[in-house]
């Protein structure tokens, strides 16, 4: 495109706001119609305007929305879209749910994370000379190895939702699990970024230490002074949000990070917290995540997969992260005394990756620890992973006692033993 003048780049990124909007809604819509949760459609779109499909078929039209000035106005949207997304993840996440939860959940969601972990890492020291040779394999092997134990949280929620099994015992087993894993790969994550930022072992033990610092003055200053405001106005959410992950970029960890820390400090207040969550929805959900779907649109190369080899490593990559998430749960949940169906059920629950793993990879690929080529075949599992559950939960749905999961709703109380 060239070098532009402000006013022109300014028309293109307006344009390209309003395709990426129109085309999110769209195909999300289409997607939601065939049982499908509306993000899996909103990737998909990103996917079709980016060079894997509108580029092979237009590329003049590519070039003209998606032009190098563009992204660089849309990557700023983008960020404030992950960032504020993060904020809701944050706000949505009750850490006093995680308590005295009992064997069952505790077994579940550990082996739901090390299953795939223990898969995972094996498969990165295989993947790395092949993906990853300007990466240090250590940071390889960590970044591979969280995105692989991912739970899409947000996503989990929808599903549940939409498939009445959020007040069952199934329902809630998955969701603490999900938070759980969660918890710990974020963790990971973040000790990828120290490491791969880092310049040596001293810099990566800073970069832990000032977050550990940071962490307790949000937990022990600021969530106090934010409980005794009662509800905070939505302009000091968002202010305080993004100044979290200001402080978190500036320590050396990525800014979805304080992002999510703010949404977690937040005074927990469940009639308020749907409120906020509907007033901060639509502006994330409609204009600014978009943006970030329209990026990874053009970040994911499936042009690039031109060889039998290439996809080979994909759908190996996909047994690899079903087979480590789906079978790691549903035998834990086997052996704390579910049937198969709940088991299964909840192994399904589990393995939902969605729009948290495109925020992990998307991360990966900003950090340069995954090269283009892996980074769409990461995302095409989680794509995968995500459009098999819906499906299957209605398959085993049926299975229930008497074919209703409110039957299930019964044994909740053994979840809290």
């Amino acid at each position: 495109m060239g070098n532009l003048d402000a006013a022109t780049v300014s028309g293109r990124i307006l344009l390209a706001m309003a395709v990426l909007t129109v085309a999110v809604r769209v195909v999300g819509w289409l997607v939601s119609r065939i049982g499908q949760p509306r993000v899996l459609g909103e990737i998909v779109a990103g996917i079709l305007l980016g060079p894997s499909v509108l580029g092979l078929v237009w590329p003049e039209v590519l070039a003209h929305l998606f032009g190098p000035q563009v992204i660089a106005g849309l990557n700023v949207l983008a960020q404030t879209g992950l960032v504020m997304f993060m904020f809701l993840v944050g706000l949505e996440i009750d850490v006093r749910s995680l308590r005295g939860q009992g064997r069952r959940v505790t077994v579940i969601s550990h082996a739901s994370l090390l299953v795939p972990i223990v898969l995972a890492v094996p498969l990165a020291l295989w993947l790395h000379p092949r993906f990853g040779q300007r990466t240090d394999q250590l940071a390889f092997c960590l970044f591979f190895a969280a995105a692989m134990a991912i739970t899409a949280f947000p996503v989990l929620s929808r599903l549940l939702q939409e498939s009445g099994l959020l007040s069952t015992r199934v329902g809630v087993v998955s969701l603490v699990c999900a938070a759980i894993n969660d918890i710990y790969a974020w963790i990971m994550l973040a000790v990828v970024v120290a490491v791969a930022k880092s310049a040596g072992p001293a810099e990566v033990v800073r970069t832990l230490a000032l977050s550990a610092g940071y962490l307790v003055v949000m937990l022990a200053v600021v969530r106090p002074l934010l409980r005794r405001l009662g509800h905070p106005s939505i302009w000091m959410m968002i202010a305080v949000a993004i100044l979290s992950a200001w402080t978190t970029d500036q320590i050396g960890i990525h800014a979805i990070f304080g992002g999510f820390l703010a949404g977690a400090v937040m005074p927990r207040d469940p009639e308020w917290q749907r409120g906020v969550e509907a007033k901060l929805e639509s502006m994330i959900s409609v204009l600014l995540l978009p943006m970030f779907f329209g990026l990874v649109g053009l970040s994911t190369r499936i042009d690039q997969l031109t060889t039998a080899g290439l996809w080979l490593t994909a759908l190996l990559v996909v047994v690899v992260a079903t087979v480590g998430k789906l079978g790691g749960a549903s035998l834990a949940a086997r052996l704390t005394g579910d049937r198969w169906t709940e088991s299964l059920l909840i192994g399904v629950l589990m393995n939902t990756r969605g729009l948290t793993e495109v925020v992990i990879l998307t991360v990966g690929m900003q950090l340069g620890v995954v090269s283009s080529t892996l980074f769409t075949i990461m995302v095409l599992m989680a794509l995968v992973t995500t459009f098999m559950a819906a499906p299957l939960i209605t398959v085993l749905k049926r299975r229930l006692p008497g074919g209703d999961p409110a039957a299930a709703a019964a044994d909740l109380a053994g979840a809290e033993r």
